[in-house]
């Protein structure tokens, strides 16, 4: 799975300081946004991609409980309070867990894997999805998805039947497509399962396809073959 996108909401300066200190300590996390305005939250939540928000209940805008109803299932929500009586009400939204201040690391970090189990399970559970090209919904299935590349403003999804051309961006594909899929170059995404062999500058796959290796995405994608 691809690091979960997180946002941190809080009126209190201190609070979003610490929360960003603990979100970039947890190496499946990635942040990508932070702010002590919950209006600002909406904006980028409208504009950009995320899946995880770290939201403070209490803020004098705009509550946590007002912002998830606003939001809705976009995102999934780890609460923050120091009052112990919002978490029934939390839990009957969208919500992974409940964090009541003041927030210990190891405390974080145990909301952090609950987190990556949520996201795990769900991505695990489902084995296709649909895309439009030409007009027209396809199903989908993953294992059967060779690579996916990028084609100026479309992806192309290379299947091992077809190939589906679609008006998207491969950062967004990226976060839809599960755990054994990876960025291997700018312009590619790769199924690891049908991977032939591998030098240091290009991946060679089972069709026959020769993909390169992009420096930025070097690194990573070696840790991730050596696992």
């Amino acid at each position: 799975m691809n690091k979960i996108k997180c946002i941190v909401v809080d009126d209190e300066p201190l609070a979003v300081s610490l929360l960003e200190s603990y979100v970039e300590k947890i190496p499946f996390f990635e942040l990508v946004f932070s702010t002590e305005n919950p209006i600002e939250a909406l904006e980028y939540i409208q504009k950009n991609e995320a899946d995880l928000i770290f939201l403070d209940i209490q803020m004098p805008e705009l509550s946590g409980i007002n912002f998830m109803k606003i939001v809705g299932d976009k995102l999934k929500y780890i609460l923050t309070t120091a009052y112990s009586e919002y978490a029934l009400e939390g839990y009957e939204h969208n919500v992974i867990d409940y964090l009541l201040k003041p927030i210990s690391f190891d405390r974080f970090e145990k909301s952090a894997l609950k987190a990556q189990e949520r996201f795990q399970t769900e991505t695990s559970a489902n084995s296709y999805f649909f895309v439009k090209s030409s007009g027209q919904q396809h199903k989908i299935n993953f294992n059967e998805i060779l690579y996916v590349e990028s084609i100026k403003d479309y992806v192309n999804i290379k299947t091992e039947n077809q190939e589906y051309i679609v008006l998207d961006t491969l950062k967004s594909l990226e976060s839809q497509l599960p755990e054994n899929f990876a960025r291997v170059h700018k312009s590619f995404i790769l199924n690891l399962d049908k991977i032939k062999k591998i030098d240091v500058r290009n991946v060679f796959l089972n069709s026959g396809k020769e993909i390169p290796i992009g420096e930025t995405y070097k690194s990573e994608f070696f840790l991730r073959i050596k696992k």
